[in-house]
């Protein structure tokens, strides 16, 4: 049985120490966005030392056949390898895995998946040699960032194609970025004053083999998704008082008799967000409002409760072994199984996506609705529609980041093609599914701009009643970057400045 994992280090404000237990996703994004050094814990430093004394061992005993350490990898797992050809093999596998295509890959995405194959070598199951994981350190130290590219994975032996590219420059190969300055590793290596490391039997499986591409998005995706939910509710709720929408949709005891966790929490939270609001507070000429208003609760409760599933995946994938094979040198074992196989990631992400994307469907909605001329507002949010346009088009942008998004949420993870003549014969898609749920999230954010710019245009068509306390210093915040448009104008800049402050505004 495997060994059982115990922290023995926490996390400090000057440095990420990674153990055998695994980082939980607060820790991970703590240490990306401070920026704060890696170094291995003392647990993790003897786990990858032991097992790499175990393989050399192993196959100084014994020359059983074991894949990919003295085979060939996918189909050619029948090739029996020379010992003298051993380390040939890893440096082969990863100089020809290197098959990326597409955009490179953002930077903090690469410096995420540098975090996580540190950490999946780290449990002491890969067998990889002590000086690889220190390399792969110093590199994300140094913020030295490997090009890796978009496309090329298919989410079942893991992420290959992307991880070759990452582990390239562990040989001098390939490209990387440091000090800002794309270049050749060769150069950035001998900048660093770093030798190229040669490989040992097993390590370029190690490297390329894991869920870190697909992975790595899933941490950010989520962390992202969470915090622009909180934001929709923000919005929401501004929107509804522009609107002169109702509260008692928002009412406890409604979502008492629906218990979906979700549901209640957006609930209470638009309670507390219109708490003191005369605008709510005013009575009613109508008795009900649409959809896209009475049921935000239902609907970003029920996109809250799948961020949350995806949460919990991306948690216990920061806290797995990924490669294959997997050592167990406490049982004299070294099994070749599925642990990198990235169904868990794929389904979580097209989940994401989809809940990511309603928020987004149901933000355009209120958009649509607030230029529509209903309920005391200008058609268009102007004074003088019709020599002015005002708020028209930047509805029609919304719907049609809306739109891209519908198309973007078919699931990749139903999909599968066969791959290494038949070997490899169901793969998850995962990779694809994180790059499309990253391109949802981002779009979200430029709708959910909109809302608020246009929703922050109608409010003041309710003066001198105002909303909350909450909600207006929340807009007064906003009218620092983005001013009330009195008449036409390029409302590209102050959409672009709207999109700013969701990017950094802060959200409790």
């Amino acid at each position: 049985m495997a060994k059982k994992k115990t922290r023995v280090a926490k996390q400090s404000d000057q440095l990420a120490l990674i153990t055998t237990l695994g980082m939980d996703l607060e820790t991970f994004v703590d240490a990306l966005d401070r920026g704060v050094p890696l170094a291995l814990a003392p647990d993790a430093k003897e786990a990858v030392e032991r097992a790499h004394r175990y393989l050399k061992d192993r196959l100084k005993r014994s020359d059983a056949p074991i894949y990919g350490v003295n085979t060939g990898f996918g189909s050619l797992y029948d090739k029996s390898i020379a010992r003298k050809d051993l380390a040939q093999l890893q440096r082969n596998l990863v100089m020809s895995h290197a098959c990326g295509s597409g955009d490179p890959v953002p930077a903090e995405v690469v410096r995420a998946m540098l975090v996580l194959k540190v950490q999946n070598m780290a449990f002491g199951h890969s067998a990889v040699a002590p000086a690889t994981v220190q390399r792969f350190i110093d590199m994300y130290n140094a913020d030295m960032l490997p090009v890796v590219y978009e496309r090329g994975s298919l989410g079942a032996s893991g992420d290959l194609a992307p991880l070759a590219h990452l582990s390239l420059p562990l040989l001098g190969l390939g490209e990387v970025v440091l000090a800002g300055k794309r270049m050749k590793s060769a150069q950035a290596l001998k900048k660093m004053g770093w030798k190229p490391l040669e490989l040992g039997p097993k390590e370029g499986l190690a490297l390329l083999n894991g869920t870190q591409f697909m992975n790595a998005y899933a941490a950010l995706l989520v962390q992202k998704a969470t915090r622009l939910a909180q934001l929709a509710d923000v919005i929401g709720a501004v929107s509804l008082d522009a609107y002169d929408g109702r509260i008692e949709p928002f009412h406890p005891s409604v979502h008492a008799v629906r218990p979906h966790p979700g549901q209640a929490v957006v609930a209470g939270h638009f309670r507390e967000l219109l708490r003191g609001s005369a605008l709510i507070k005013r009575a009613k000429a109508h008795v009900q409002d649409p959809y896209s208003f009475r049921c935000i609760p239902q609907v970003h409760g029920a996109s809250r409760d799948a961020i949350a599933y995806a949460e919990r995946v991306v948690g216990r994938e920061l806290e797995a072994v990924t490669d294959n094979p997997t050592v167990f040198d406490d049982e004299d074992l070294i099994i070749s199984a599925g642990n990198f196989h990235g169904q868990p990631l794929a389904l979580a992400l097209d989940f994401l996506a989809i809940a990511v994307a309603e928020l987004g469907s149901i933000s355009e909605r209120r958009t649509y609705k607030l230029i529509s001329g209903q309920r005391g507002l200008p058609a268009f949010l102007v004074a003088e529609p019709g020599l002015n346009s005002g708020f028209m088009i930047p509805q029609y942008t919304a719907a049609s980041l809306v739109s891209a998004n519908k198309q973007r949420a078919m699931p990749n993870s139903v999909d599968t093609i066969d791959s290494s003549n038949g070997q490899e014969d169901h793969v998850s898609m995962g990779a694809a599914a994180a790059i499309k749920t990253w391109h949802v999230v981002h779009d979200v954010e430029r709708v959910l701009a909109i809302e608020l710019f246009t929703a922050a245009q109608a409010l003041e068509f309710r003066r001198p009643e105002g909303s909350s306390a909450r909600l207006e210093s929340f807009v007064a915040a906003f009218r620092e970057r983005v001013p009330f448009v009195k008449v036409d104008t390029v409302m590209h800049d102050l959409m672009e400045e709207a999109l700013a402050f969701v990017r950094t505004v802060p959200i409790s």
